[in-house]
């Protein structure tokens, strides 16, 4: 597997018990029944670290070979990320690895999805708001005295702005919250807030939207879920929605100081990406 499934003594990292019994009914089923099993993931801060500048976010060094030896095990492993579906497979390391085929990539909240099979990329038209709101933004920001310390991030089908760089990040993004949310809706898009960042983009795309709809897809008959931001709430949701039908599912929080509630409604919570990848690798042990 790897040096992170072992400790200084090389014995195997054991599994974690999840402190909620929904969440030990959702491991109890994984282990019972892998090949029915979805592992969803976010990217950035579950996958990847978070870094200053996104197009830096590079999956952690241990990630590819632990999801290649847990993909095999399971019915699939959906990678569920906001960003553009070929930027997460670039930064990830997904592409041609053997083991991953039984991965996919669901990329602005599921409006794209990557194959690992096939290699390919899926995906409808973009929102004509997104163009709009791209060309508006820069003097926007002008306007309003935010420009200082803020920067945009351009992601296809949606559009982000960043305040991890101002002299006051969470006063910046506080500011921002408002008249981005206005500018948000003259052209029919939504805001997302996440760690020092404000994403806008179309309705009805959301990560609790693309993991259901992936999850009933292939039929799946346990889910395991982990994030680490506001935009991962609604994948919670999704999942116990799948409980509430007779899917059991797990709830794994990438642990981080910004951000409380995904840990207040977690199962079981990790310490970030290092944390998630040995949950991973322990898996895959778990299940050999």
């Amino acid at each position: 597997m790897g040096s992170h499934t072992t400790d200084s003594t090389g014995r195997k990292d054991p599994l974690p018990t999840p402190v909620t019994q929904a969440g030990r009914e959702g491991l109890a089923a994984l282990l019972a029944r892998p090949r029915r099993a979805v592992i969803g993931l976010d990217f950035d801060g579950t996958l990847a670290p978070i870094v200053a500048d996104p197009d830096q976010a590079r999956a952690h060094p241990d990630a590819v070979p632990a999801l290649a030896a847990l993909a095999p095990k399971v019915a699939s492993v959906a990678v569920v990320t906001g960003r553009p579906a070929g930027v997460a497979v670039r930064n990830g390391g997904f592409a041609g690895v053997p083991g991953l085929e039984h991965l996919v990539v669901l990329g602005h909240y599921g409006a794209e999805r990557w194959d690992a099979v096939t290699s390919t990329v899926s995906a409808p038209a973009p929102h004509p708001g997104v163009a709009s709101v791209r060309a508006e933004l820069p003097g926007f920001l002008d306007r309003i005295g935010a420009w200082h310390g803020t920067w945009i991030e351009e992601k296809g089908r949606a559009v982000a702005v960043h305040t991890r760089r101002a002299e006051d990040p969470q006063a910046a993004f506080e500011a921002l919250r408002g008249p981005l949310a206005d500018l948000a809706a003259r052209h029919g898009l939504i805001v997302e807030p996440g760690r020092m960042v404000l994403e806008l983009r179309p309705p009805g795309m959301d990560k609790g939207v693309a993991l259901l709809e992936y999850a009933r897809e292939i039929g799946a008959e346990c889910v395991l879920y982990a994030g680490d931001d506001l935009g991962d709430l609604p994948a919670y949701a999704a999942v116990d929605k799948l409980r509430s039908d007779g899917v059991p599912g797990l709830l794994v929080c990438s642990g981080s100081s910004e951000v409380a509630e995904l840990a207040e409604r977690a199962d079981l919570v990790v310490d970030g990406p290092a944390g998630v990848v040995r949950l991973l690798a322990a898996l895959a042990d778990q299940l050999s």
